[in-house]
């Protein structure tokens, strides 16, 4: 298949190998509450931090929410990133302090800019019964990570062909471009692949990419891939080959040069230095306490770099302490 983003006489034919694809297996993160909801943490990991610009992805459910209780996460602070949240099933409200107010639902991308600084909530909806998706969030280079905090929403539309669709919701795959603006060049992209389905890509070759399975068992240009792994590819590869087996596959298809730029990533906070880290912490705890304690109704929280959270009455969520060591620069 061709990529009409690109000239033929441009294109080389040289495609991603088994040998060149490493396989990262998922850690269980509980995501507060008492109930606790699960998530499957990928990204970061101790040898590989970034993929592109995606510095983290959580993949989540499917959750029966009477059980879990859902996701109910209140108020908290970013900086420096980008959140991208894509769902397969289930509805999740989000609210944030630049005054947007959205839903999320299955096969529509919500993509917040938190920027010099953003405060965010989101809580599955009360009809909701199953929540399964994915929360991603993608670092902003230096040049823009003190830009004023946004959001945008797109509906793409399936791209299909025999055996496979496809819903590119950011940067442009077999054919289709997502409108959604980001600060580094990126792919992101949901791909349904039926059994017995090998999908020949044309990417960029400058990409490196990761390939989150979501359902069954994947081919990446011939590495087995289980359920919930993510498959890293790095750049070199014009063509990137997916192949279902005997049951059919959902996958994330993830990209975007990399990086080139160091940061430090703690807690909700992307920066450039461990000074820097502590004075976001220290600020957003000036924010949502009173005498020392916890605020009890985010609508009560004070002016400051991480704003109120329109329409939230949950509790802020108060930051952990800091490690007892400078925290690390990640590449």
């Amino acid at each position: 298949m061709s990529n009409p983003e690109r000239h033929p006489d441009e294109m080389t034919c040289t495609p991603a190998t088994a040998a060149s694809v490493e396989v990262l297996s998922p850690r269980d993160v509980p995501l507060g509450g008492p109930r606790a909801m699960q998530v499957r943490r990928t990204l970061p990991q101790r040898h590989r931090s970034l993929i592109g610009a995606w510095c983290f992805v959580d993949h989540y459910g499917p959750d029966d929410v009477l059980d879990t209780g859902g996701m109910s996460v209140a108020p908290h602070p970013h900086t420096g990133l980008q959140t991208v949240s894509w769902l397969f099933t289930g509805e999740v409200e989000h609210r944030d302090s630049a005054g947007n107010h959205a839903m999320v639902r299955p096969g529509e991308v919500n993509l917040m800019t938190a920027g010099r600084g953003i405060s965010h909530s989101e809580v599955s909806t009360p009809d909701t019964r199953s929540l399964h998706g994915a929360q991603l969030w993608v670092a902003l280079p230096d040049a823009d990570r003190d830009v004023e905090p946004g959001f945008a929403h797109h509906a793409p539309e399936a791209v299909t062909g025999a055996g496979w669709a496809a819903r590119v919701f950011l940067g442009s795959l077999l054919g289709d471009r997502s409108p959604v603006p980001t600060f580094t060049p990126l792919l992101g992209a949901e791909l349904l692949l039926e059994p017995g389905t090998s999908l020949e890509l044309d990417v960029d070759e400058t990409f490196e990419h990761g390939v989150l399975v979501d359902t069954g068992v994947l081919g990446v240009a011939g590495q087995e891939t289980k359920q919930h792994e993510l498959a890293y590819v790095p750049p070199g590869s014009a063509r990137l080959t997916l192949t279902a087996y005997d049951a059919p596959v959902r996958l994330l298809l993830l990209g975007g040069p990399p990086f080139g730029e160091s940061i430090v990533m703690w807690w909700n906070f992307v920066g450039r230095g461990h000074e820097e880290i502590v004075a976001f912490r220290e600020e957003w705890q000036a924010q949502i306490t009173r005498d020392g304690a916890v605020l009890a109704d985010s609508q009560d929280v004070g002016a400051g770099r991480f704003g109120v959270v329109v329409g939230d009455h949950l509790p802020p969520i108060p930051a952990p302490a800091l490690p007892n060591a400078r925290l690390k620069e990640r590449r």
